[in-house]
């Protein structure tokens, strides 16, 4: 499973020009579940959201996390992130997995980040949105369950 985690001022997901989601700081988080996924990978994605500390403290340095700053979660499922451009230039996804799987893997996500307090916001699965958003810092990070990164 890989995660992109941006931490943002702001984000929005527009649908057919109209806005679906929106919050204010916090990550946007774009979510890959490669077809080999398994729960060890949901919770190793969903352990590293919760606890990764990329919000300056009083001495300015990444030391807080975003339940320590009440930030909220943008989450937007996106299979491109198994694209496999190694070979040609045209990226291949069989890596990623079948609408099914990852639709499940997705709302456990989502689902046990609200359990664990976090404002989740979300896209709208397998639909062609318009992601907005201000990075803050800029800030990016990568996740991947396989820790390959």
């Amino acid at each position: 499973m890989r995660a992109i985690i941006q931490k943002v001022s702001k984000a929005s997901v527009v649908v057919e020009n109209e806005k679906v989601s929106e919050i204010g700081p916090g990550f946007m988080v774009l979510l890959g579940v490669k077809d080999t996924d398994d729960k060890d990978d949901l919770a190793y994605i969903k352990k590293k959201i919760s606890n990764l500390r990329i919000f300056e403290d009083d001495d300015e340095k990444m030391n807080l996390s975003l339940k320590d700053v009440g930030g909220e979660i943008l989450m937007v499922s996106q299979f491109t992130l198994y694209g496999d451009a190694r070979k040609g230039n045209r990226p291949s996804f069989t890596q990623s997995a079948k609408a099914d799987k990852a639709k499940e893997y997705y709302e456990i996500l989502i689902d046990e980040l609200k359990e664990e307090g976090f404002n989740v916001k979300t896209g709208i699965f397998q639909t062609h949105m318009q992601v907005i958003l201000v990075n803050d810092g800029p800030v990016t990070i990568i996740l991947d369950s396989e820790r390959i990164l």
